[in-house]
């Protein structure tokens, strides 16, 4: 039957010859089963960080552990203080930080704010990330069990691929926007159901205020949804031409309505966005599409992972954006021949290929050959928006579509096993069902994603832990740790979380503009002369020699950041960095309370 005929339950499956497997899947302790399988399974996965949310940090999240507990403390104070959540001056102080330009992930951070208050942003870290994977699956699981196919098992091997796959479970070490697809399957179901002419009234205000909440969720991720949906809907359309002219009075209907809604909505939010203050143009990353062997190997966090391989082919192990693994790449390929005929699986399947094309960036690289020929993504690549996409996370939309054709080549499995004549006297019946599930099994188990790597995070050091920051630090002024936090540097954020948010903080981690009169993104402050300086000694891990001009422009710096006081903790090469602080200075460090400090109040007060 027809996917967009109005008032019916979108079909992927032949009209069927019972008329009762038409009536709406009800729910049932079945369903309560598998969403709370998908939940448990997740709080498995990420069991290391449960086990200890004092210390506990996700090792292959880098910087990235930090950065997000940081913004949902922040975000916490915010609303208990009744102030803009959309900006903050604790770090980069005084120019500070435009959140609503940043991942700040509003949509959770924001009710979540209790949890945070309560237990720790840590906390609030641990239960975004095990409930976003959780939530994944089991809103892909509800959807495709209500509106694609007929049984619950086929829908729920569909919500498992769809929520714990290995591009998700990459991310999951640190970028809980690229986890939280549980809306991204709800946008899909309204627009479809406006395109049927069901209530488009109703559906368009929901599709509105759901496309609203996604942007405070990620929208990178919906970005990316929108390319997918829209190379779905246009394969669709071409196969149904005739279907045409029914959906366009409720799609301007239903669509209409979405638009001035979510605009409403998202105004403000978005104009802070992209005129407030620190908004930046773009973020550029260069070309960084995937090699055509990421879609063949097996990721890091997966049964049959290939750390090595893996690693050769992708920029980190955050960015493991593809990797479905060989085995399940020839199993799809047979499905997509096996339901070509059917509208919806071949306009799924065509959606997951270009996008799957388009991940392979401007140039396709094949085994880290350059071929020179060009892909898709060169016509997009220099646009609005898609400018700041990193290309190899395209693949991600992927991620569905397999999921959904699994499950409706499962349903037709299940299905035909069902109405398989009976066999003759002596004979057994062909063991379809066994086969079928025998051969996902074997094809998913080695992407199965592996418990996520905890390790113990440095302890805080007492003098942010226990206050004494509070003795050193000016009305209005500021601490300057040294080096200055930055994308590699990001145990400062933690420091200043452990200390009640209570001090504003030079330069830091998060994404802004490249400087007053450059307005292209990049990851970090933009420099001062100073903290150049300092990054100079992590690279050669000697002291910098010191002239009467660095001490001048360290003087200008630290009034510029208002700063009260230099923090240098332990660590490697920090007699290198103490040596060039006090020659800067002119005078030598104390150690207080397990670090080094340099009280600047009085030559900063000085103007």
């Amino acid at each position: 039957m027809s996917l967009f005929q109005p008032g019916e339950r979108i079909e992927a499956v032949p009209e069927p010859a019972t008329p009762g497997l038409r009536a709406p899947m009800r729910r049932s302790w079945a369903d309560a089963g598998i969403i709370g399988a998908y939940l448990a399974f997740s709080v498995v996965l990420f069991g290391g960080l449960w086990a200890d949310l004092g210390h506990g940090y996700l090792w292959n999240s880098a910087s990235d552990q930090n950065l997000w507990e940081w913004f949902f403390a922040v975000t916490a104070r915010s609303v208990l203080h009744l102030q803009n959540p959309l900006t903050t001056d604790l770090q980069n102080y005084p120019l500070g930080v435009n959140m609503m330009a940043n991942t700040a992930m509003l949509g959770v951070s924001i009710p979540l704010t209790p949890i945070t208050l309560a237990f720790g942003p840590t906390a609030t870290w641990a239960i975004v990330l095990t409930g976003s994977l959780a939530g994944t699956a089991a809103a892909w699981y509800w959807v495709f069990s209500r509106h694609l196919v007929r049984h619950r098992v086929s829908a729920a091997i569909g919500g498992a691929v769809a929520g714990f796959s290995p591009p998700i479970i990459s991310h999951a070490n640190a970028h809980p926007n690229f986890v939280a697809w549980f809306v991204l399957p709800f946008l899909a179901l309204k627009l479809i159901r406006i395109a049927q002419g069901v209530t488009p009234v109703r559906n368009g205000i929901w599709l509105g205020v759901l496309t609203a909440y996604q942007v405070f969720l990620g929208e990178e991720p919906l970005l990316i949804f929108a390319m997918g949906f829209v190379i779905f809907a246009v394969a669709y359309c071409a196969s149904r031409p005739g279907e045409l002219k029914a959906m366009v009075r409720p799609a301007l209907i239903g669509g209409g309505i979405a638009l001035g809604l979510a605009l409403v909505l998202l105004a403000f939010p978005l104009w802070w966005q992209f005129f407030g203050p620190q908004s930046y143009t773009a973020l550029e990353h260069g070309q960084v599409g995937n090699d055509t062997a990421a879609f063949t190997r097996f990721a890091t966090q997966s049964i049959a992972g290939q750390p090595v391989e893996a690693a050769d082919v992708s920029m980190n192990r955050t960015e493991e954006n593809a990797f479905f693994g060989w085995p399940l790449i020839v199993l799809v390929v047979v499905v997509t021949i096996w339901l070509r005929r059917e509208v919806v699986a071949r306009s799924v399947a065509i959606s997951m290929v270009l996008m799957a094309w388009l991940s392979l960036g401007v140039d396709l690289v094949v085994a880290h050959v350059d071929t020179g020929v060009p892909g898709p993504w060169k016509l997009l690549a220099k646009l609005p928006l898609f400018e700041s996409l990193l290309e190899s996370r395209l693949a991600m939309a992927c991620v569905p579509a397999i999921g959904a054709l699994l499950a409706i080549a499962t349903d037709r499995v299940v299905t035909a096993a069902a109405e398989l004549p009976e066999p003759g006297e002596g004979r057994s019946r062909l063991p379809v069902r066994l086969i079928w599930f025998g051969a996902v099994t074997a094809v998913l188990l080695p992407i199965a994603p592996t418990q996520l790597l905890v390790k113990e995070r440095p302890s805080t050091p007492a003098f942010f832990a226990d206050g004494t920051w509070r003795t050193y630090v000016a009305p209005g002024g500021t601490v300057v740790p040294v080096p200055l936090p930055s994308s590699g540097e990001s145990e400062p954020l933690h420091w200043q979380v452990d200390a009640g948010l209570g001090y504003k903080m030079a330069e830091g981690y998060f994404v802004g503009p490249s400087g007053p009169d450059d307005e292209r993104g990049r990851y970090g402050a933009a420099q001062r002369p100073t903290s150049a300086l300092l990054d100079r000694i992590r690279d050669s891990g000697a002291a910098v020699p010191i002239g009467d001009r660095d001490r001048d422009q360290a003087l200008d710096d630290l009034r510029f950041w208002h700063a009260s006081v230099l923090v240098l903790i332990p660590r490697k090469n920090d007699d290198a960095y103490r040596a060039t602080v006090d020659l800067l200075l002119r005078k030598p460090g104390q150690f207080v309370d397990g670090v080094w400090v340099w009280d600047v109040r009085p030559i900063t007060a000085a103007r």
